[in-house]
């Protein structure tokens, strides 16, 4: 006879477990302590075999029929119920260890040593601040493009930071991407996110014409703005090597090579990761030259310590703010001497964009540039570099002052 709830609910423990049958193979095994527990006996390939379904009453009679006949449906394809319910459980196991955050950190620690600490430590706080909060806890594999763009991409919208939000969904692609690649989920939701943020007004750095730079050149000569005398060279180092600020001040003096005219940045310290040779021109030595010998009894690595604290290097933004107190406060930056060395040197002294595009270490763009004689490219970049020099020194200026050491 069939069971009922009212059976199941009323039947007694004896001193030895017993049976109640329900019919094809299932039936309730009632302990000694009172324990009763739902089993299907079933045949697999002619081998009795028992399936643990669950424990009544947390598991309800017809809950327990309802899993019987999902087992019958997998016996009739051939499949053991068994074998599911464990493939189950670590499908589970692995989708609840698999949350987005522990994907994401294996994805940084497998790529992290393709990139600079900075740039590796400046994507651990992007996710930390706007990612992990939202997502992190969520299995990687659960996470679908609406929960993607409402729980993390429309809140950074949400406080104007639309670049922010752009870079979020990158980052967050990549790690799906790996995510995929890995097993840990089956697709990338960022992927159906295109044209779903909105897009903010392209921003360039403040870049001077070269016609304005005849003026800029006597405005800092002239040091009406009181600007410290490294704090100049700083500047017209920058202006002659067009390097990043960041890798201007945190450059060290056994990164130069004076005497070969040649400055090596290491790759930790350079934004793809690769190390980049700047070729010096008579005019850049001569500021290192200053350079090394008002500095040089600090005893510090800094070509550009700090005027107050020697043993820290030069801030980030001095630079920035000496060209503001110079009167070009919006019109100019430091980073504003790479775009305005990349037009002028193309368009005045006639060198091909990819020779420029060398010196300003960005990634080869094409296979062609990527398959360049690098030799030979830097024979022809320290020829420009001196020839960039030499230009900037024969624009007119309004009238001849004296370079002052001091304040």
């Amino acid at each position: 006879m069939k069971l009922n709830d009212k059976l199941c609910r009323n039947a007694k423990p004896k001193q030895k477990p017993y049976k109640m049958a329900d019919g094809g193979g299932l039936y309730l095994n009632v302990q000694p302590d009172g324990a009763k527990y739902w089993r299907l006996k079933y045949y697999y390939v002619n081998k009795e075999k028992l399936l643990a379904i669950g424990v009544y009453p947390l598991v309800s009679l017809a809950e327990a029929r309802e899993q019987r006949d999902i087992a019958k449906k997998l016996l009739a394809k051939g499949k053991d119920p068994s074998f599911v319910k464990q493939d189950d459980k670590k499908q589970a196991l692995l989708t609840a260890t698999n949350t987005f955050r522990a994907v994401a950190m294996e994805w940084h620690e497998n790529q992290k040593g393709k990139w600079t600490q900075r740039h590796a430590d400046n994507l651990i706080r992007r996710m930390e601040l706007d990612i992990f909060p939202h997502i992190g806890p969520r299995p990687i594999s659960e996470i679908d493009p609406p929960e993607l763009l409402n729980s993390v991409l429309r809140k950074i919208e949400k406080r104007g930071a639309l670049d922010v939000a752009t870079r979020a969904k990158q980052i967050c692609g990549q790690i799906f991407r790996y995510g995929v690649a890995t097993g840990k989920c089956n697709r990338d939701p960022s992927a159906d996110l295109k044209g779903a943020l909105k897009m903010g007004k392209t921003k360039h750095f403040a870049a001077l014409d070269i016609k304005e730079m005849p003026d800029f050149l006597n405005v800092l000569e002239k040091n009406d703005a009181r600007l410290f005398a490294r704090t100049r060279r700083a500047i017209r180092l920058m202006m002659l090597t067009f390097t990043r600020t960041t890798e201007l001040i945190h450059a060290k003096w056994d990164e130069f090579d004076l005497k070969n005219g040649q400055w090596e940045i290491p790759a930790e310290r350079m934004k793809m990761g690769n190390p980049h040779i700047v070729p010096l021109s008579e005019q850049a030595i001569r500021i290192l030259k200053e350079q090394k010998k008002e500095t040089g009894h600090y005893n510090v690595p800094w070509v550009f310590p700090s005027q107050t604290v020697p043993k820290k290097p030069m801030s980030n933004n001095t630079v920035l703010f000496a060209i503001g107190r110079m009167g070009y406060k919006g019109r100019m930056t430091g980073h504003g001497f790479r775009a305005l060395a990349m037009s002028t040197i193309k368009e005045k002294l006639g060198y091909r964009h990819e020779v420029v595009d060398r010196q300003l270490a960005h990634a080869p763009r094409s296979k062609v540039d990527r398959a360049y004689d690098r030799a030979k490219f830097l024979d022809e970049r320290k020829v420009m570099m001196q020839k960039w020099a030499d230009y900037l020194d024969a624009l007119p200026k309004k009238e001849e002052t004296g370079i002052k050491n001091g304040r």
